[in-house]
């Protein structure tokens, strides 16, 4: 008995100590969290072509030829890309400044009658728009997202040193995660208190969860945007690249989707009169939303991630009021780690806490 208290007084010892030393690690890593979490699914966007390389070179050239080839397909487009949208960001946020002072757009609303039609079913439920609202509301609209863009790129354009050190930094973590990738995940199930099997539970959640965030919402996501800004570049709309990107983030929200940008779109332009081009818009917003929705992120994901769409859509409001942009990444992987969890809770332990 004497022997055992001090056992167990080593071992608190131990705990505290340990919980102090992971605090401070984190703390320690907190400036590079960002960076980290990058460097982490870009390895597992790129980890098949690592394995590819693997069966011809060694470890360490198959890594860095994959680095390599990063740099070419993410570094130079991404320069380009945010060169053109602070561009057409300024042009927008400029363009809605000039729909408020000209009033174009009240303009367009009172000659197309639509307000009088509105305000006949609206006025059962005691309630009148005008045509100055709508103006303020849509030019806000406007206003905001341009100007929110451009300070956003234009920030990162002007600290040209902390984006090239950050990525190159990433690209270091890449590197050594490829290779050391499977002993990294089979120290932490060692590590780990649990059983393996529920390790591997977590474990294999997050790659589901990681994989449909990156093939099913990224790529859907990026032939939504490309496909959306073709369209509005088609039809003559200003600023199509810029749309474009804002539809391809948009694209990850299940219950909004493209449809925050196509639906005010078709308006516009019935607005302007050219009703076939409304029409084809919304035709579009149906047909490409509903393909991707129903059809291809189900082939491309399948039924490995069972999650609520409208927890999917809290999930990543809250992560990108949260974490700003890769709030689009944390929040669904928070959430699969809550209910994950709470799996393995319900089958392996809420019965050792029940009463008898």
């Amino acid at each position: 008995m004497n022997d055992r208290n001090p056992r167990v007084m080593i071992l608190w010892f131990f705990l505290a100590v340990f919980t102090v030393s992971s605090i401070m690690l984190g703390w320690l890593l907190w400036p590079f969290l960002s960076v980290i979490v990058l460097a982490i699914v870009v390895t597992g966007i790129f980890n098949p072509v690592y394995r590819f390389l693997n069966r011809k070179f060694n470890s360490v050239i198959s890594s860095l030829i994959t680095c390599i080839l990063i740099f070419f397909v993410l570094f130079i487009p991404a320069t380009f890309f945010v060169g053109v949208l602070a561009n057409e960001a300024y042009e927008l946020y400029q363009t809605a400044r000039a729909a408020v002072q000209t009033l174009e757009i009240k303009k367009l609303i009172e000659q197309s009658k639509l307000i009088d039609k509105a305000n006949q079913i609206l006025d059962n439920f005691n309630i009148e728009i005008t045509g100055e609202q709508i103006t303020k509301t849509v030019s806000e609209i406007g206003r905001v997202v341009g100007l929110f863009t451009y300070q956003q790129l234009s920030s990162i354009t002007a600290n040209v040193l902390k984006l090239i050190i950050n990525f190159f930094f990433m690209l270091l973590i890449i590197f050594y995660l490829l290779i050391d990738s499977k002993r990294l995940v089979s120290f932490i199930v060692k590590l780990s208190p649990l059983p393996d099997d529920q390790d591997q539970k977590l474990i294999r959640k997050f790659k589901d969860m990681s994989g449909a965030i990156l093939i099913g919402n990224g790529l859907g996501g990026f032939i939504q945007g490309m496909l959306g800004g073709f369209v509005f570049w088609i039809f003559g709309l200003k600023s199509p690249f810029l749309w474009g990107v804002v539809m391809a983030l948009l694209a990850f929200l299940p219950i909004v989707g493209i449809g925050a940008v196509f639906i005010p779109a078709a308006i516009f332009l019935f607005l302007k009169g050219r009703i076939a081009a409304g029409i084809f818009f919304l035709i579009f917003y149906i047909v490409l939303s509903s393909t991707i929705e129903y059809f291809l992120k189900p082939k491309l994901v399948g039924r490995r991630v069972q999650m609520h769409t409208l927890l999917v859509f809290l999930s990543i409001i809250g992560g990108l009021k949260l974490f700003g942009i890769l709030g689009i990444i944390y929040g669904p992987l928070v959430v699969t780690a809550f209910l994950t969890l709470a799996d393995i809770y319900e089958t392996s332990y809420q019965k050792m806490v029940e009463p008898l």
